[in-house]
C-alpha cells in the first residue's frame, strides 16, 4: 500500500491541452537506438510507460539534414525511416496511458553534418564546437525563415505521428536556439544579434511558430538551461536565464529547465547529490504559472516530495533514474520503495552514447535488451530445472546471478569467501566519491534476503573438492580478478622486469587497508595506465591522506575513458586542486629505491620523479585457479553430478561492473533455456 506522503506524485498535471497522468516526467535521453534501431528504441520507452512514467519523451529528434550529428544516432523528422521509428515509439508509450514527448532539434553549430555533407549552420561564421576541421556557415534572413519552417514542419509531422508534448529547444549548449541566444557564439549586427531582446527573437518567434501550427492539441514545452556555470561568459540563472523565463515566462504549457551543458546536467555521483541542480533552477516557478520540470539524479520519493512542496517542481523530471528502474513510480505507488533499483549516478549509460552504442546500465541489465533480447526489468520466465545453482562469489557478478536465478524459482546457494558481501563494489565504494556505487551491492542483497529459495555463506572458500562434494548440478564461478603489480597492461603488454620483487602496490592494495598502505616516506606516484576512474581515486586519496601525489600515465590527460561519463576535466581539476603532480605521455622505464623513471611515449626520452611509492594501476588477471582445478577433474565432475561450471563476470573477463552486472544476468537467462 501507498504511503499517503506521496500521494501528491500521483495527482495529474495539466500540460496546455493535454493532462499527465502523474508527476513523473521522463525527460528526453539519448539511447544510441534511435532512427537506426527502431524497434529497440520503442521497445525501451514503452517499458517506461509501463513502469509508470506519467510522461515519456524521445531523445533529440532531429528537424532537417543541417543538423546530423552522425555517427551518434539520435531520433530524426527529416527522412521516412526515423518517421516510422517514431510512429513505433509513439504507439508503445500510448499503449500504457502515458503522454509522448518529442524535442525537436536543430544541432546548429554542434553538428558537423558528417553523413549529410551540408555545410553546418549558426547564428554567426564560427568553428563547429567538435574536432572537425570546419566552420560552421553563418545564417542569412533566408536560413532564419527556412530554419523556422523546418521547425513547423517537424511540429506539424509529431502531432500527426501521435505526440502529445512538443518541445522547443534551447539547451545543453547543442542546439541552434541556444545559439542564438549566446554572446559567444551571435556576433550579428541585425535584428537576430547584440541587445538580449534581438538575441531571444529567434526562441520567440519559433515557440510562436510551433504554438500556432500544434498548440491546439499539443502541449508546447520549452527546455532550457538556465545556467551554464560559465560566470559572465554564459548563461547564469540570476542573469540572462532567468531574464529568459521571465520574456517568456507564460507563452508555453511547460518549462523543463536544467543546467548546460549536459556534462553540467548529468553530473556524476562522484561530483554531485540527489537534487544538485535546485539552487539553479529553483527560481522559475516564481516567474510563471505553467508547471516546471526539472532534473537532479531523484530516486528518493521523500526527495521528490520535498521539490514538490518547495515550490521548485511541478513534475520530477528522470533521465537516468528512469533507465535504472523503468518501474520506479509504480514501485513508489505499490508501496515497494525498498524494490527500487536506484541510480549510482555513474553515467555508463552516458557513456553508451558517446561510445555511439545502445544504451547500458550498471545497475540495470535490462536496459537496451527489452526487443532485441526480450528482456522486461521486471519479469522473468520461471525455470524448468530448479537446480540447486552453487553461486561462488559475492561480487556484483555473482550477487546479480543468484537474484536473477532465483527470481525462476531456482534453489541457489551462495558462497563468498571474505567477510562482506558485494566484492569490488564494496572495495570500490569505500574510495572518495565513489560511496554511491553500493547501491549495487544493497539492493542486490535486499532482494536475496525476501527470497526464501536462497541460502548465503559468508566465509565460505571453496577448494574444487569443496565443490565435487557438495555436488550442486550447475556450479557458477563469480571470483573476481586481481590487479597486477607487475607494469603489465596497454603500454607495457609484457611485465616489467625492474618491478619484479620490488614493493609495488596495487588498487587492490589500498582499497584493502586505505592510505595505510603507503608505509615508504616520499611521493607516492600513481602510474596509471587503466585510464578511466580508478586510477585518479586513488591519487585522491592519497593526496587527501597528505602524501604528496604525482600521477603519471601514457595518455595525454587524466583518466581519458571518463570522457564518455562527462567526468574527465571534473577529475583532472580535481587533482590540479589537491595538488597532484601530472605527468601525461609517459610510460615507466625503471625503478630505484625512491627514483622512478618515466620515458615519453613519442620521444623516448627520459626523466626521473622522486618515488616512494609506486601504486600501479594498470591491469586484472582473473582469478582462474578454481575454474582450472575443476577444469582438470571432468571425470570427477560427473560423477559428483556436476552437469554445469560456468565463469561470469570478471573471472571471465575483467571489466566495467556494469559488465559484470551484465554477465551474471545474461547467465540467469540463458540457463536451461
Amino acid at each position: 500500500m501507498r504511503d499517503p506522503r506521496y500521494d501528491i506524485l500521483f495527482e495529474p498535471v495539466r500540460i496546455g491541452p493535454v493532462t499527465a497522468p502523474n508527476r513523473f516526467y521522463q525527460v528526453p535521453h539519448c539511447t544510441g537506438m534511435g532512427h537506426r534501431y527502431p524497434e529497440s528504441e520503442a521497445a525501451l520507452r514503452g517499458v517506461k510507460a509501463e513502469g509508470g512514467w506519467g510522461v515519456v519523451s524521445t531523445q533529440e529528434t532531429e528537424i532537417h539534414a543541417t543538423s546530423d550529428v552522425s555517427p551518434s544516432n539520435q531520433a530524426r523528422l527529416w527522412d521516412e525511416q526515423g518517421v516510422s521509428a517514431l510512429r513505433l515509439t509513439v504507439d508503445a508509450i500510448h499503449a500504457h496511458g502515458s503522454l509522448a514527448a518529442v524535442e525537436l532539434v536543430h544541432n546548429g553549430l554542434h553538428a558537423a553534418n558528417r553523413y549529410s555533407r551540408v555545410p553546418p549552420l549558426a547564428p554567426s561564421a564560427v568553428v563547429v564546437d567538435s574536432d572537425d576541421p570546419m566552420q560552421a556557415r553563418g545564417m542569412d534572413r533566408a536560413d532564419i525563415a527556412d530554419f523556422r519552417r523546418w521547425h513547423r514542419d517537424a511540429a506539424l509531422l509529431a502531432r500527426e505521428i501521435g505526440f502529445d508534448i512538443v518541445y522547443v529547444y534551447a539547451g545543453h549548449d547543442l542546439t541552434l536556439l541556444q545559439h542564438f541566444l549566446l554572446k559567444r557564439y551571435n556576433y550579428r549586427t541585425d535584428e537576430y544579434g547584440g541587445s538580449f531582446e534581438n538575441r531571444l527573437r529567434l526562441f520567440r518567434e519559433v515557440l510562436a511558430d510551433t504554438k500556432e501550427a500544434v498548440g491546439d492539441k499539443c502541449g508546447i514545452a520549452i527546455r532550457l538551461a538556465v545556467d551554464e556555470l560559465l560566470g559572465e561568459d554564459g548563461l547564469t540563472h540570476d542573469g540572462e536565464g532567468r531574464d529568459i523565463v521571465a520574456a517568456l515566462a507564460d507563452e508555453p504549457d511547460l518549462w523543463d529547465v536544467n543546467l548546460s551543458d549536459w556534462a553540467n546536467d548529468s553530473q556524476t555521483s562522484r561530483f554531485s547529490e540527489e537534487g544538485f541542480q535546485e539552487p539553479y533552477i529553483g527560481f522559475v516557478k516564481s516567474l510563471t504559472s505553467k508547471p516546471v520540470v526539472g532534473v537532479g539524479r531523484y530516486t528518493s520519493p521523500d526527495a521528490m516530495v520535498r521539490a514538490i512542496e518547495k515550490g521548485v517542481l511541478d513534475l520530477i523530471g528522470a533521465a537516468r533514474p528512469s533507465i535504472s528502474d523503468p518501474f520506479l513510480p509504480n514501485k513508489i505507488r505499490d508501496g515497494r520503495i525498498d524494490d527500487i533499483r536506484e541510480c549510482i549516478g555513474c553515467n555508463i549509460c552516458v557513456a553508451g552514447d558517446r561510445t555511439r552504442v545502445p544504451i547500458r546500465c550498471t545497475q540495470n541489465p535490462t536496459m537496451g535488451e527489452e526487443w532485441r533480447r526480450g528482456w522486461h526489468p521486471e519479469a522473468i520466465p520461471p525455470l524448468d530445472d530448479k537446480g540447486p545453482y552453487l553461486v561462488v562469489g559475492g561480487g556484483p557478478a555473482g550477487l546479480e546471478a543468484a537474484r536473477a536465478l532465483a527470481r525462476r524459482g531456482a534453489e541457489v546457494v551462495l558462497a563468498e569467501a571474505g567477510t562482506e558481501w558485494g566484492g569490488r563494489v564494496s572495495r570500490e565504494s569505500r574510495l572518495p566519491g565513489l560511496a554511491a556505487w553500493a547501491r549495487v551491492r544493497d539492493w542486490r542483497l535486499g532482494q536475496l534476503r525476501q527470497s526464501p529459495n536462497v541460502r548465503m555463506y559468508l566465509e565460505s572458500r571453496l577448494t574444487a573438492d569443496d565443490i565435487l562434494e557438495h555436488g550442486s548440478p550447475h556450479v557458477v564461478l563469480a571470483t573476481g580478478a586481481t590487479w597486477r603489480a607487475d607494469g603489465a597492461g596497454r603500454e607495457h603488454r609484457t611485465p616489467l622486469p625492474f618491478l619484479a620483487g620490488r614493493p609495488v602496490l596495487t588498487p587492490d592494495d589500498l582499497m584493502t587497508r586505505g592510505a595505510g598502505a603507503i608505509a615508504s616516506p616520499g611521493a607516492v606516484v600513481i602510474f596509471d595506465d587503466d585510464r578511466f576512474y580508478m586510477g585518479s581515486v586513488l591519487a585522491e586519496l592519497a593526496a587527501g591522506a597528505g602524501h604528496e601525489t604525482v600521477f603519471v600515465t601514457p595518455a595525454p590527460v587524466v583518466a581519458p575513458w571518463s570522457e564518455n561519463t562527462l567526468e574527465q576535466e571534473r577529475i583532472q581539476k580535481r587533482l590540479i586542486g589537491l595538488g597532484v603532480g601530472i605527468v601525461p605521455l609517459h610510460g615507466l622505464a625503471g625503478l630505484s629505491e625512491d627514483r622512478l623513471r618515466v620515458e615519453c611515449v613519442y620521444s623516448g626520452r627520459t626523466q626521473e620523479v622522486d618515488c616512494g611509492t609506486l601504486v600501479a594501476v594498470t591491469s586484472r588477471l582473473p582469478n582462474g585457479g578454481l575454474w582450472e582445478d575443476l577444469a582438470a577433474r571432468r571425470d570427477e565432475r560427473e560423477g559428483a553430478g556436476i552437469r554445469s561450471v560456468t565463469r561470469i563476470g570478471d573471472c571471465l573477463a575483467p571489466g566495467l561492473i556494469a559488465a559484470a552486472c551484465y554477465s551474471g544476468h545474461e547467465f540467469a537467462r540463458s540457463a536451461c533455456a
